[in-house]
């Protein structure tokens, strides 16, 4: 397999029906297209991306009109796939979210009709105001890409993508996710601030113009579903596995007497290799690196970190522990 050491290499690989896609320019393809809407937001961009290749979920957490829900539609009008948004509210169903059967008079039996779930890019906006019983009626289909109603089991097409933001469960009217809600996403990423600069950017920008109702589709859905599968082959030297077991080992191990806390879970330890996996796809190498490991440490473990811990000691924690954790040195290509 061919090794890409910058973003300029294109590295190629065989589609099943023939031919050869460019897995680099898809990926550089939608982070450009992104930009177009997005200012100053390239890391939190490229993370979204990693998690897509992964083929993981993302929740996007931070303060209402830092641009949570631009940034989700910008990414799903930039493929060519399906895309539903569903407006969480504490009176949603979960019935409204995955369909739910009714009988047809015309037909004298129950039809199924499909929830906005049968989709590939699922926006659940503001997931945490509506109830538990409703946030987990994306259980099932965020970690099996199924559905199940009334006993009868329906496969959803892939690529599905689950972009959900939420507000901090400080704002009034929200639920805190499940756990194992929490669990289903494979990265929790945080808007963050704009610079002086960037929010003038965006004032010029938008001034006179609508860049997300301009932009378009740069890839197809086969191509995401072909970018997925090259995502599990991405090499992961056996040292940066024991690392990575290393770390999460740790998480289960730290314990202090003013705060308790859960570890990461199995589902976490290959969620944390994935997103390692398809980070090192957005910096346009077939092999993970140890920065590829740092740069989704905090995204792809703190929300896993359940107890009595406040976002910045989860923060801390992770980052004391990449700094703590013994690093081997070694050639990471095959």
């Amino acid at each position: 397999m061919a090794r890409a050491t910058s973003r300029e290499d294109v590295r190629k690989c065989k589609k099943t029906s023939g031919g050869y896609m460019e897995i680099n320019s898809i990926l550089s393809g939608i982070e450009e297209n992104v930009s177009k809407v997005m200012i100053g937001k390239r890391e939190v961009t490229r993370r979204l991306l990693a998690s897509l290749a992964a083929g993981g979920h993302v929740l996007l957490e931070d303060v209402p009109g830092t641009g949570k829900t631009v940034l989700a539609r910008a990414l799903a009008k930039s493929m060519g796939c399906q895309f539903e948004r569903v407006q969480f509210t504490p009176d949603l169903l979960p019935s409204d979210v995955t369909g739910l059967s009714f009988f047809n008079q015309e037909k004298g039996a129950f039809t199924f009709k499909e929830g906005p779930v049968f989709t590939n890019i699922l926006l659940a906006d503001e997931i945490n105001r509506a109830t538990p019983r409703t946030q987990s009626s994306l259980l099932e289909c965020m970690a099996e890409g199924q559905v199940t109603v009334d006993a009868e089991t329906r496969l959803l097409e892939p690529p599905f993508f689950v972009i959900a933001t939420q507000n901090p469960v400080e704002t009034i009217g929200c639920f805190p996710l499940p756990e194992a809600q929490l669990d289903r996403f494979i990265m929790k990423i945080s808007m963050g601030s704009m610079s002086a600069d960037e929010e003038r950017e965006l004032i010029d920008r938008f001034i006179t113009a609508q860049p997300l109702s301009e932009i378009g589709a740069v890839c197809t859905a086969e191509e995401i579903r072909q970018l997925q599968k090259e995502c599990r082959e991405v090499f992961v030297h056996d040292d940066l596995r024991s690392y990575i077991v290393s770390l999460v080992q740790a998480t289960r191990k730290r314990q202090s007497a003013a705060s308790a806390w859960q570890g990461v879970s199995p589902r976490g330890t290959l969620a944390f290799l994935r997103a390692a996996q398809g980070y090192a796809l957005v910096e346009g190498r077939d092999y993970v690196v140890p920065e590829d490991i740092k740069t989704v440490a905090v995204p792809a473990l703190c929300h896993r970190l359940i107890g009595e811990l406040e976002e910045a000691q989860k923060r801390s924690l992770v980052d004391g522990l990449l700094n703590s954790v013994e690093l081997p040195t070694e050639d990471w290509k095959r």
